[in-house]
């Protein structure tokens, strides 16, 4: 028993040895995999990195290789370049003066700064400032995982040499191209300038919002002038943090507004928590002690902002701004062009064009270049004066705003003058006061250009089709047009009468609207705001523009510039070539090198007959048309102007422009709160011809030669004077001479007519209307009386048989040889109608309006009805004779 009790232990012993190996070998076999698949892992990790290092690698060298190596003589020279601001010439080398830049600084040396400065922004800006190489590589991975997953703050990566490098050499553009480029050349500059260099280029560089008078400022020495009116150096510890915190966001922080007004409360706030930021992280780096911190931090610096000081004197006006403009626009061009980007290139790819207009704008900033301009000196400062002083602007409007204060807006106006057969600006003007309103009317607003579209879109392009010559007849009746796709449309004319048969030439005259649509139906498929209008410069027109009837009137989606609208009608007084219009005559570098020179191109638009033809019929707008009151005011009358004046719809804007064999000038009004420019006193289209007569007049005197040519528009050859019948536009007939509807009038030679008119035909022995003839032109159910309102002797021949009784013309005399007045006068809402005269020889009816104390006359019609202004007024009718005498006054 004894000896079984021994082996069962031993037994058991032995077991439980077995069973802790197996468990030591089995733990030794998990630990033995467990260890070897870290292994494995880690050195899929490592080869992971070194992939990913090497692709990035390989990104940010295909990010900087077309970055050229700098020498560390031309970093130094970008560094320290900007002072040389490029200079202005009017025409003929005339200095105007040097281009302003957008901030305003002035140089300081860094022993002149307050250490206050320096120390706040390499605290708040760059803290390893004066230990790094020029990056700092966990603030860029910091910024590159801020920028992956969208974090709310970012903090940024840059030290004070990125900064610098982005303002200096590089562009604003956000991209990593150019961040790469920066860190390179951080790096780079580094190695060129020491620390002290690199932290004074960045003190004079750097933007500081703006000061007191509401300027860009840059440069710590200029920002503590324009913020609190001492020098940098003198700058206690607030107002050091106030400024080091700025440059983070220069507009939000800056005290004052861009007029130069202390911001509120509320608006300051922002700028006085980063001061505080900035207190808080010189404390932390231990530029400051405890105690100046304290003391700093409850100070007041609000009481330390000078007053506003708003600028006394113009830093830029119109011109200056739009050569500015236009100089950077041909600069980015070259720029572009000598890194290998065509034109064509840059108009494709937006971003690329605002990295060279970027570019651009700094150059001319820095590089000095002398831009020479085709502006006279003489006429650009005379015409700014007159538009300044004119006394005859209608009165300022009352804008009310559904979300603002309401306020008064003035009238502005835009004109421009160019050569026609160089395209050369030789004035223009942007508007009333520059101080007051910087928009240029002339170049950058876009508006609707009325009735001076016609020439342009209608008459001109007609007759180059063949569709109408200037004796065509075209009927003034209410009518309203129908056109696939459109909603119907039914336009009136200004004065809300229709005036039956006129021809194309009378139309353009007195700018009657009908027939203006009807031409246009007619030639609108051909698309000739592609064919012609387009090809004249006019560039704003969207594609409904090109189909739409109310096109025709100057009914287009964005309108269109003054210059563009004027350089339009300058093809006319070109002889039908478009060139294109330019202000811009050379840029050259500092050193007298040429980088650019304009080249007129001229676009044949219209044959010679076409254009004479339409110059013969705007030369009647000024002799007997709508711009009479032009002819009357212009000092030298002998001068050959052709033109048309203008109107938007609801009485937004008014126009007039005309050309002579030299220049075309035009002149616009309107509100920039569109609104009706109607008013007391003189019409809105008299004030408006008026200013372009004393801009023209003013002109005159300074170069009679060139603004009053003693020859005259020539007439080609292909034109032809020819009889036509006024009812159909055909050659004329006995029944059309017996009617009295035979007319003269000029012809493009291919177009005069060939034909017998065939819009009479006798009927039972009378001379009526062919019915053919009615059908074809819309005209069944129109009566003789509608056709032909103003000839009696048409009406009484031709209507003899169609005339009812009750239609028939009195015949009653006065023996005053005075008119008997209209019966049945009544004024509903804003129309008033009346039951025509029944004396004979009655020409027309003459309305007035109470304005103040007098009635004044504001429209004739010879119709029975007319469309007022407004319901609320006191209105007067009187019937007027064929003897200018008038009939006894009905009031209403």
């Amino acid at each position: 028993m004894q000896i079984k009790a021994i082996w069962n232990k031993l037994r058991t012993r032995v077991a439980e040895a077995w069973k802790a190996g197996k468990i030591q070998r089995n733990s030794r076999i998990t630990y033995d995999v467990i260890w070897n698949l870290f292994l494995f892992f880690l050195l899929l990790a490592g080869i992971g990195i070194f992939f990913a290092a090497g692709a990035g690698a390989g990104y940010f060298a295909s990010l900087v290789k077309d970055e050229p190596v700098r020498t560390y003589a031309s970093m130094k020279e970008d560094i320290n370049n900007y002072e040389e601001t490029s200079s202005i010439y009017y025409a003929d080398n005339v200095f105007l003066g040097n281009i302003k830049a957008d901030l305003y600084r002035e140089d300081i040396k860094l022993d002149e700064i307050s250490p206050y400065v320096i120390d706040g922004v390499i605290a708040t800006e760059d803290d390893n400032f004066e230990t790094h190489d020029g990056v700092v590589p966990k603030s860029i991975l910091r910024a590159i995982m801020q920028e992956a997953t969208n974090a709310e703050t970012k903090s940024g990566g840059s030290t004070l040499t990125q900064q610098l490098v982005k303002n200096q050499i590089l562009t604003n553009e956000v991209s990593f191209e150019r961040k790469a480029k920066e860190i390179v050349l951080a790096m780079r500059l580094e190695k060129a300038l020491t620390k002290d260099e690199i932290l004074e280029a960045y003190m004079n560089i750097v933007p500081f919002g703006r000061n007191a008078a509401g300027d860009n400022i840059a440069g710590v020495q200029t920002a503590a002038q324009g913020i609190f009116g001492i020098d940098a150096k003198d700058l206690t510890l607030p107002q050091a943090a106030f400024l080091a915190g700025l440059p983070q966001s220069p507009t939000a922080y800056s005290p004052f507004t861009n007029s130069g007004k202390l911001k509120e409360e509320a608006a300051m706030q922002p700028g006085l928590n980063r001061m505080k930021q900035v207190l808080n992280r010189m404390l932390d780096e231990r530029y400051i002690n405890d105690e100046e911190y304290e003391e700093a931090m409850s100070y007041d610096i609000t009481q330390d902002f000078i007053e506003s000081s708003a600028s006394s004197k113009t830093r830029s006006g119109y011109l200056t701004t739009e050569v500015e403009q236009r100089a950077a626009d041909i600069i980015s061009v070259e720029l572009a062009k000598a890194d290998g980007h065509s034109e064509k290139e840059l108009n494709k790819d937006n971003d690329l064009k605002n990295e060279y207009l970027d570019k651009a704008a700094r150059a001319i900033r820095q590089n000095g270049y002398q831009i020479h301009t085709t502006i006279n000196k003489e006429m650009y400062e005379t015409q700014q004066k007159i538009a300044k002083d004119y006394a005859y602007y209608q009165p300022d409007h009352w804008v009310e705003p559904e979300e603002a204060e309401a306020y008064s807006e003035p009238i502005q106006a835009g004109s421009i003058m160019i050569e026609n057969s160089t395209g050369k600006i030789l004035s223009f003007v942007g508007g009333r006061d520059y101080d007051k309103n910087q928009v240029n009317h002339a170049t950058d607003t876009k508006r609707s250009n009325g009735s001076t579209m016609k020439p342009l879109l209608v008459y001109a392009p007609a007759m180059e089709e063949g569709a109408l010559q200037p004796g065509s007849p075209i009927a003034d009746i209410r009518k309203s047009f129908s056109v696939p796709g459109q909603k119907p449309y039914t336009p009136g004319n200004y004065a809300g009468n229709f005036h039956g048969l006129v021809t194309a030439r009378k139309a353009l005259e007195q700018s009657y609207n009908i027939p203006a649509i009807r031409a246009y139906k007619d030639i609108v498929n051909l698309d000739p705001a592609s064919k012609y209008v387009e090809k004249m410069g006019i560039s704003s027109l969207t594609e409904g523009d090109h189909h739409n009837l109310s096109a025709a009137l100057g009914g287009i989606a964005y309108g269109t510039t003054v210059e563009e609208n004027v350089n339009a009608y300058a093809t006319f007084g070109n002889n039908g070539k478009f060139t294109d219009a330019y202000m811009i005559e050379s840029i050259k570098t500092q050193d007298g090198k040429e980088i650019y020179k304009h080249k007129s191109e001229s676009t044949k638009v219209f044959s010679p007959q076409t254009n004479y033809l339409m110059l013969d019929m705007m030369r009647g707008v000024l002799d007997s048309g709508t711009a009479t009151y032009t002819n009357s005011q212009l000092a030298n009358k002998n001068v050959d102007w052709a033109g048309k004046t203008g109107t938007s719809q609801n009485y937004h804007d008014s126009w007039f422009v005309a050309t002579n064999p030299n220049v075309t000038v035009g002149v616009w009004m309107g509100y920039d709160q569109q609104a009706s420019i109607q008013a007391a006193g003189m019409s809105y289209s008299q004030r408006n011809q008026l200013l372009w007569t004393q801009l023209v007049n003013s002109a005159t005197k300074i170069d009679p030669e060139l603004m009053a040519p003693s020859s005259s528009f020539k007439q080609p050859s292909g034109i032809t004077s020819a009889s036509y019948c006024a009812i159909d536009g055909g050659k004329p007939t006995d029944l059309c001479n017996q009617a009295g509807m035979v007319k003269t009038d000029l012809f493009n030679t291919k177009y005069a007519p060939t034909e017998a008119d065939n819009s009479l035909i006798r009927q039972g022995g009378s001379i009526v209307l062919n019915p053919d003839y009615l059908k074809a032109n819309e005209l069944q159910g129109v009566s003789v009386e509608q056709l032909f309102p103003r000839n009696e002797k048409a009406q009484n021949l031709i209507g003899k048989t169609a005339a009812k009784a009750e239609d028939k013309v009195n015949t009653i005399t006065t023996s005053s040889g005075a008119p008997l007045p209209p019966t049945n006068v009544k004024k509903s809402d804003k129309k008033l109608s009346w039951t025509q005269s029944k004396t004979k020889d009655v020409k027309g009816y003459r309305i007035l309006q109470k304005q103040g104390d007098n009635y004044v006359q504001i429209g004739f019609s010879d119709q029975s009805s007319y469309n007022l202004p407004d319901s609320d007024s006191s209105y007067q009718i009187k019937a007027v004779g064929k003897n200018d005498k008038e009939s006894s006054t009905i009031t209403l």
